[in-house]
């Protein structure tokens, strides 16, 4: 009752994250949005990053599906059979997005995954990229493939701000459509069905209307 009166909740605890002191975020901030709303004349425009550690977890006993009056019914209790990481690579003007299964998430992963997009794309196109500052990325080995390759042009988010890479939306999709509420038999059973639904996804893609703190894009002063 005490606690009740002074409004005190010690058994709820928020999440928060102390931004560092990015003396350009802004900046940086300004130049990801330009991107995405005016790509380039001629170029292709991609975000790209990886999803680690996704359990293929199958539940001991069938799920009871929701009736009239009853929400849902899953069991608590379930067998996992291990995890997959994939790397993702999305158009930013398509909304098409192309998925790697990987075994490790290194430099090395990385610019395997890169060189694939490399031979992939016209030779006649630059290639503008939007990476977080995840320890893959910003690896000596990665810095020297893309000094190596010069048409590739990285724009990176702020420290602590990869809510600004846009392939976050289709993990973010991939975990509600699929994840979530996923009972998956194997770790094969997980991965497959991750590419039957980006399959599926990429049949009816669209560009994203991103927005940035709930308002359309605009120039900031």
């Amino acid at each position: 009752r005490i606690l009740a009166d002074l409004d005190l909740k010690p058994h709820k605890v928020r999440g928060w994250l102390t931004r560092r002191d990015t003396p350009d975020f802004w900046e940086r901030v300004r130049d990801i949005c330009a991107l995405y709303r005016n790509p380039p004349a001629g170029a292709i425009v991609l975000s790209i990053d990886e999803k680690t550690a996704i359990q293929a977890r199958e539940r001991r006993h069938p799920s009871q599906p929701a009736r009239p009056g009853r929400a849902a019914r899953r069991e608590f209790e379930y067998r996992r059979h291990g995890t997959a990481s994939i790397v993702a690579a999305l158009d930013v003007t398509t909304g098409q997005t192309l998925t790697e299964t990987i075994r490790r998430n290194d430099a090395a992963t990385f610019t395997a995954f890169l060189g694939r997009l490399d031979r992939l794309m016209p030779r006649d196109k630059d290639i503008h990229v939007v990476l977080d500052n995840g320890s893959s990325h910003t690896a000596k080995h990665t810095k020297a493939w893309l000094a190596a390759h010069p048409r590739w042009h990285v724009c990176w988010t702020p420290p602590h701000a990869s809510w600004l890479n846009q392939v976050e939306l289709v993990f973010s999709a991939l975990t509600r459509a699929v994840l979530r509420h996923g009972d998956f038999t194997s770790r094969d059973d997980l991965i497959e069905k991750m590419d039957a639904w980006m399959i599926h996804r990429n049949e009816h893609a669209r560009p994203f209307h991103w927005t940035y703190q709930g308002t359309p894009l605009k120039e900031w002063a």
